[in-house]
């Protein structure tokens, strides 16, 4: 089965709360799953606790040791800026054909295990010199998952990163607007309806605000993996 992948409308939206909830909620169930974020910029090597591949790793169960981290995020630098910026700052360069190799192998030796995959940044952030994240889902073919955030403005952001989706035929499984938690935030039936009306047909889920220990089981979660092809358990 092809992979789940998490993107977003842009950057800071949740893509890692969900990723790690997705594979919480799976894993409670009783269901393989396995979980990379191949690329990660702004993370301290010195101190990588908090990071976006520190709390995947959480989600598994696993380790916070440099092998692991190797493991879910082999492309790791330490300023928090697009990832080809990020590598120029510290003399290294990155490829996408690499990057997307290795997706290719994550999802070739999972056993029957669920791979998530998540992105970097939003749709159109670039991945390498000449190449965005929308490139790179493009070349993996995977289940799209689209975070939004419920933040004024959000509906524009998430027609055009629908439409720069659809430009390479990938339609998103779900389309799941998590509250952003800003004080002049619509209410997110409200978002939900204007998406609805503007975007007919797109499976669209709310996520309010939420901990991390209560977001696997919340009914959204359930419905993101029984979008994307995964049965939620329970």
């Amino acid at each position: 089965m092809p992979p789940v992948f998490v993107t977003a409308t842009g950057t800071g939206l949740g893509k890692t709360f969900l990723t790690c909830a997705l594979v919480r909620r799976l894993r409670a169930a009783g269901r393989p799953v396995r979980a990379v974020k191949p690329v990660a910029s702004g993370i301290d090597p010195d101190a990588p606790q908090g990071s976006d591949t520190a709390m995947i790793l959480e989600a598994l169960s696993r380790p916070l040791t440099p092998e692991a981290m190797d493991a879910v995020s082999p492309w790791r630098f330490g300023a928090p800026l697009a990832p080809n910026m990020a590598a120029r700052r510290e003399g290294r360069r990155l490829d996408l054909d690499a990057v997307t190799a290795f997706c290719r192998a994550q999802a070739a030796t999972g056993g029957g295990e669920r791979l998530v995959i998540e992105g970097v940044g939003g749709v159109m952030a670039p991945v390498d010199d000449d190449h965005t994240v929308l490139d790179w889902m493009a070349a993996l073919g995977p289940r799209v998952v689209l975070v939004a955030g419920g933040y004024v403005g959000t509906i524009s952001h998430t027609l055009t990163a629908l439409l720069a989706l659809d430009s390479r035929h990938l339609d998103p499984f779900a389309v799941v607007v998590s509250e952003s938690g800003t004080e002049d935030e619509p209410p997110l039936t409200e978002t939900l309806e204007a998406l609805a009306r503007l975007a007919p047909g797109v499976p669209l889920v709310g996520l309010p605000r939420l901990d991390a220990g209560t977001a696997p089981a919340h009914p959204a979660i359930g419905r993101v993996l029984e979008l994307s092809g995964a049965p939620p358990g329970r």
